[in-house]
C-alpha cells in the first residue's frame, strides 16, 4: 500500500501544480505572443475589451486565414448598415476552435446582435486530409480546456494516437505549453518585451493592418489533367497548387459533414432561443475555383443547419466576383485589393440579411 499510496500523491500533485500554473491565467500572460495558444488568447482578450466600445449591433465573425477582411473598412459602412464588425477569427483554425474561442467570448450569449461563420463551401466534400483529427486545434484552445472537457473534447477525435494527445495535454497543460517554457526560460527578458509590446500595440495593427498588394495574375489551371500555368517566380504558389489544389477527387468518407454536424451543431445550441442569428458565408474560394461537378458531394450539414431558427445562410455565389486572379495573393488568400472589395461587400450582404 505504500508504494501506491506515493504514485497516488505524486500524481496529485502533479495535477495540483498543473493547474496551479495553467489552469489559473499564471502562464497565459507570459505566453509567446506569437505561439499558436498565445494568438488565440490575444485575440480572445482583444475582442473582450472590444465589446464594450460598440453598442447593440455588434456583428463577430470567426474563420481561418481565408477570411481575409478589413473590420474596420465593414464598419465604414455601419451608417448605412446599422452594423459594427469585429473579426475573432485565427489562422489555421477550425469549427472546434470557434466553438471554445465564442464560448470564453460570449458567455452569456447575449453581446451579439449576429456570429457570422467563415467556410469554404455550403457543401460537406472530404479534402485533402482530415480536419478532425488535426491536433493543432489542441495547441490554439489549450488556455481555453477546462477539467469538464478532457474527456469529450479528447473523444472528438477519432484516431487512437490523437485522442490520446488530446486526453493528455487537455488534462496536464504542461505538456502542450513544455516548448513555449523552455523558449520563455531560455530567453526571459526578450518575452516579457514581446509581450509589452504586443499589449500596448496589437488592437492598433491588427485593426489598421493592410496587406500586400502581390497578385497570381497569369495562374491558369486545366482541371481535365490537374495541370497548372505559374506565373514566373512564384515558388509559395506553386508549392500551395502542388500540395492542396491539384489533387483528384478523394473517396468520400463523411467524415467532413460528421465534423462539421458535432462542433457547428455545438456551437448553434449555445444560441438556440437566443436573440442573436448565427449566419454562414461561404468566402471566395480561390482565384480559379474548382469546378464544382469534380466531386459528388454526399451531404450539406449547413445547408440543414439553416432549418434551425435563428440559423441562417448568405447567398453562396454573393462573393463569386472577387474570384480573380488579380483579387488573390495566393492560392487561397485575397490581397490588399481583395480584403477591401470582401469588406464592403461583406457588410452590404450582413446588413440586408440582418434588417
Amino acid at each position: 500500500m505504500r508504494p501506491l499510496r506515493a504514485v497516488i500523491l505524486a500524481l496529485a500533485g502533479l495535477l495540483a501544480l498543473d493547474a496551479l500554473l495553467f489552469r489559473t491565467g499564471l502562464y497565459t500572460s507570459l505566453l509567446e505572443p506569437e505561439s499558436s495558444t498565445g494568438t488565440f488568447e490575444l485575440i480572445l482578450r482583444r475582442e473582450q475589451q472590444a465589446q464594450p466600445w460598440y453598442g447593440r449591433n455588434l456583428v463577430v465573425t470567426l474563420g481561418d486565414s481565408r477570411f481575409a477582411y478589413y473590420p474596420r473598412v465593414a464598419n465604414e459602412q455601419t451608417a448605412a448598415t446599422g452594423f459594427a464588425f469585429r473579426h475573432a477569427g485565427v489562422a489555421g483554425t477550425d469549427a472546434r476552435a470557434w466553438y471554445y474561442m465564442l464560448r470564453d467570448l460570449d458567455p452569456t450569449r447575449d453581446r451579439y446582435r449576429a456570429v457570422v461563420l467563415g467556410v469554404d463551401d455550403y457543401d460537406d466534400e472530404d479534402g485533402a486530409y482530415d480536419i478532425g483529427d488535426d491536433l493543432a486545434t489542441l495547441h490554439y484552445v489549450a488556455a481555453r480546456l477546462r477539467l469538464s472537457d478532457v474527456i469529450p473534447f479528447a473523444l472528438s477525435f477519432d484516431d487512437r494516437h490523437a485522442r490520446w494527445e488530446a486526453f493528455r495535454g487537455s488534462l496536464l497543460k504542461g505538456i502542450v505549453f513544455q516548448r513555449d517554457i523552455m523558449a520563455l526560460l531560455s530567453h526571459p527578458q526578450k518575452r516579457l518585451a514581446d509581450i509589452a509590446l504586443v499589449a500596448v500595440g496589437f488592437e492598433e495593427w491588427t485593426y489598421g493592418f493592410v496587406d500586400t498588394d502581390r497578385n497570381v495574375v497569369g495562374l491558369k489551371i486545366d482541371w481535365t489533367n490537374f495541370t497548372a500555368v505559374i506565373p514566373p517566380g512564384n515558388a509559395e504558389l506553386l508549392d500551395q497548387m502542388n500540395r492542396f489544389v491539384l489533387y483528384r477527387p478523394k473517396p468520400q468518407t463523411g467524415k467532413r459533414a460528421a465534423f462539421r454536424r458535432k462542433w457547428f451543431g455545438q456551437l448553434l445550441d449555445r444560441y438556440r432561443g437566443t436573440p442573436t442569428k448565427v449566419i454562414f458565408v461561404r468566402l471566395p474560394r480561390g482565384p480559379i475555383p474548382r469546378p464544382e461537378n469534380l466531386v459528388h458531394k454526399l451531404s450539406s450539414s449547413i445547408r440543414d443547419f439553416a432549418a434551425r431558427p435563428g440559423v441562417m445562410l448568405l447567398d453562396e455565389h454573393a462573393f463569386d466576383g472577387l474570384e480573380r486572379p488579380e483579387l488573390f495573393k495566393d492560392a487561397f488568400h485575397l490581397n490588399n485589393a481583395g480584403c477591401a472589395r470582401l469588406s464592403v461587400l461583406l457588410a452590404q450582404e450582413i446588413g440586408k440579411l440582418l434588417r
